[in-house]
C-alpha cells in the first residue's frame, strides 16, 4: 500500500483546530489531527467523505 500524503488545509494556523486530509491512495480518504500528526488516522470511502462534507456545507 502506498504512503499516505497528507496534506494541510490553508485554514490551518499553530492556535486553531485543523485537519489533515489524504487522497492520494485510490479508494481512501485518509483524515488526521494537524497537532498530531503521529496520532489516530480516519479512513473513508470516497462516497462517505463527500456525504460528510455536503452536510458541512448545509450547515455552513
Amino acid at each position: 500500500m502506498a504512503a499516505l500524503e497528507f496534506r494541510k488545509s490553508s485554514f490551518s494556523t499553530g492556535d486553531r483546530e485543523c485537519v489533515e486530509v489524504s487522497t492520494n491512495v485510490p479508494g481512501i480518504v485518509a483524515i488526521r489531527d494537524s497537532k498530531d500528526p503521529d496520532g489516530r488516522i480516519l479512513r473513508f470511502t470516497p462516497a462517505a467523505w463527500g456525504a460528510f462534507q455536503a452536510v458541512l456545507a448545509e450547515e455552513g
